[in-house]
């Protein structure tokens, strides 16, 4: 068989393979892999540095299917070039306990850089893997060893191009000239629901040129000799993002539903597949043929692939010699150790003052970052109010790829799902900042973190109805518990300075998904660490922050600014010859993590009166304070006026705390 036929023979067993594994699972996109088949095969034989046997290559290029959909792409070039998939987890596509998912998912799958599906994400995702190379090139490469120069390459969608957090993910890359990113706009015109042009007819070339890109047209992605030419000229292209427009039919090769809403998002038929394998010469009744050759020619494709990594070992031995220091502190971030004694360098704070837990934050960083170099990050527009600014370094830039302050614009989305893509760097410790009402506009990519459990670190400040005049529109009420709810990420919300900067120290720590960090605009009393039990408990999600003299009558449970009132609670309600008990609960999640032994040192199964206050819905709190217990919080929008005089309005007042407190114990108030 001549190289051009076995070529041809090579992308047309995706194109088959693809339609078997959806008619297999009786549900899929079949048509998107069928049409983009020349791509995959020009990116996995031609273009892209990668090691099958070892996924996690440091310098390897990165592959983002931001059309999740059409995976069974993906799986197929995993599967043929030899990664840890096999025929048999094709032939279980979308079935339970299966690698090969619904969509991709990072984790999961040999070979998946992340995971992608919710439309737009992938695209945002890629410009954050392009920052964390730039940042991690400029650190590291030095004359003669270029360790980082790997590149993104990343398929979209007409539903990726529509989705907004791709237009401003696409305007970030574009302001910051990320010239390492290629980018592949698959533009069949067919959605779900028909042709594009019942909701979309837009110029996307001129867009992305007005974004700053370097655009290219091709009319037909069967031509494989301009996709190549096509990617030479990206790679040429260093100073800036690269979009490759490409024209395909979806379901090539499908004589009945090629370039048909039939062909995006459901099987074929086994009538069509049928047709399918006689139209690409397979035998229309053996499913999922892969013919030997084809499956050798990929294996070789990926050894000789697999030799850049060899190459690049022989190159880091050399670097290590030359520059043992910096060796050194790669190493030890990308092993998962942080830099001892870091932790030492965490400020303490005086009683005897009020400081908002956002400016407390915002000294704990600036105390930590010298000792943490992959500790980046910045603010949607907000870091003056956030207090996220790192003082002693200037920020990245076109022109400074060392910066290590972040300024994603006004683009509250882009920021969740760039700082997932900077993350999988497996290098980066991210974080973005923004207020707490506005995690709503990022709640895909916080969500996408959680499922790949990574640590993205998110600081939202102006955390309640306390931060005042800006009224109802600002002012968050269900974004806690909304935020609490999400599997795998860890919401802390701390009580006062002392507690923000144990915030830092277990978010810094935490590996196993994302972080949320809740502070207050508020100034707020930093608690004496030497009257009550310190800080450093915060790692357990809750704890007693002060005890009551005898056996306690009540628990009065709070977090971040509420803290104070039930201390101050504590002592009224003692006047009254009432034990109280006060639990600072920074984190349900954490504290949920822990033993029963712990739990019921702190939340006694015969202490059945318990009042939890929060600035913010109750909903939830029942959990912990149990059927004889109360909520003191919000079930309504808040008001403009400052913010004492709101929290007064909501009744987040010591003789409130008092006054339902008593009735909890059927008390005269």
């Amino acid at each position: 068989m001549e190289n051009k036929d076995l070529i041809q023979k090579s992308i047309d067993t995706v194109r088959v393979l693809s339609a078997d594994a959806v008619q297999k699972a009786n549900s899929g996109h079949p048509g998107t892999p069928m049409a983009l088949a020349p791509l995959g095969h020009v990116l996995w034989a031609d273009t892209m540095h990668y090691n099958p046997k070892n996924p996690d290559w440091p310098n390897r290029d990165r592959f983002v299917l931001s059309c999740g959909h059409a995976c069974m792409l993906q799986y197929s070039f995993l599967y043929l070039t030899g990664y840890g998939i096999s025929l048999d987890d094709i032939k279980n596509f979308r079935q339970l306990h299966s690698i090969t998912a619904g969509h991709p998912e990072y984790g999961l799958t040999p070979g998946i850089e992340v995971t992608t599906g919710p439309l737009g994400q992938g695209f945002a995702n890629g410009v954050g893997m392009a920052i964390a190379q730039q940042y991690m090139a400029a650190r590291y490469n030095k004359p003669d060893f270029n360790l980082f120069d790997y590149k993104i390459y990343a398929i979209c969608s007409d539903g990726d191009i529509m989705e907004g957090v791709t237009a401003e993910a696409a305007s970030l890359a574009g302001h910051l000239g990320l010239g390492n990113m290629i980018y592949f706009y698959d533009s069949n015109s067919i959605t779900i629901e028909g042709d594009t042009d019942l909701a979309f007819d837009e110029d996307v070339s001129k867009r992305f040129e007005a974004y700053g890109w370097h655009v290219q047209n091709l009319p037909d992605i069967n031509d494989l000799d301009a996709l190549s030419e096509a990617i030479k000229n990206a790679q040429n292209e260093t100073d800036r993002p690269s979009l490759i427009k490409v024209r395909s039919i979806i379901g090539y090769g499908s004589p009945n539903k090629h370039n048909s809403a039939d062909a995006h998002g459901s099987p074929l038929g086994k009538d069509e597949v049928r047709l399918v394998k006689e139209n690409f010469g397979f035998d229309r009744d053996k499913d999922f043929d892969v013919p030997a050759e084809v499956l050798g020619y990929y294996h070789t494709v990926a050894e000789k692939s697999a030799k850049n990594e060899s190459d690049w070992n022989e190159l880091y031995k050399k670097y290590k010699e030359r520059h043992p220091d910096l060796a050194k502190e790669y190493e030890t971030i990308t092993s998962g150790k942080l830099p001892e004694g870091w932790e030492e360098k965490l400020p303490v704070f005086e009683a005897g003052e009020e400081l908002a837990t956002r400016k407390a934050s915002g000294k704990t960083l600036n105390a930590i970052a010298e000792f943490l170099p992959q500790l980046i990050g910045g603010s949607a527009d907000l870091a003056p109010s956030t207090d996220t600014n790192l003082e002693a370094y200037k920020s990245f830039s076109p022109k400074n790829r060392e910066g290590r302050n972040f300024h994603f614009g006004i683009r509250e989305h882009a920021m969740g799902a760039v700082l997932n893509g900077m993350v999988l760097s497996n290098y980066l410790i991210p974080y973005g900042a923004t207020f707490l009402i506005f995690s709503d506009y990022m709640r895909p990519p916080l969500r996408l973190a959680a499922i790949m459990k990574v640590r993205t670190i998110m600081v939202f400040t102006h955390d309640s109805i306390g931060l005042g005049e800006d009224g109802t529109t600002h002012q968050p009420v269900e974004q806690l518990i909304g935020l609490r709810a999400v599997p795998n990420l860890t919401v802390i919300r701390p009580a006062d300075a002392n507690e923000t900067a144990q915030a830092w120290r277990v978010a810094i720590k935490h590996t196993d998904g994302p972080v949320v960090i809740a502070l207050t605009r508020q100034g707020i009393p930093i608690i004496d660490q030497k009257k009550y039990s310190g800080a450093q408990n915060l790692e357990k999600g809750a704890y007693i922050l002060s005890d009551s003299e005898g056996e306690p009558q009540i628990i009065l449970i709070a977090t971040g600014s509420e803290v104070h009132l039930i201390l101050e609670a504590q002592e009224e309600l003692k006047k009254s010859n009432i034990q109280a008990r006060v639990v600072s609960m920074p984190s349900w999640n954490l504290f949920d993590k822990q033993d029963d032994t712990y739990k019921e040192e702190v939340f006694p199964k015969n202490i059945r009166k318990r009042l939890a206050v929060e600035a913010g819905s109750p909903v939830g709190w029942m959990k912990y304070t149990t059927d004889d217990g109360d909520v003191i919080g919000i079930n309504r929008f808040g008001e403009s006026a400052p913010g004492e005089e709101v929290m007064k309005e909501f009744g987040f007042t010591v003789e409130n705390v008092v006054k339902r407190a008593k009735a909890l114990l059927s008390l005269k108030v």
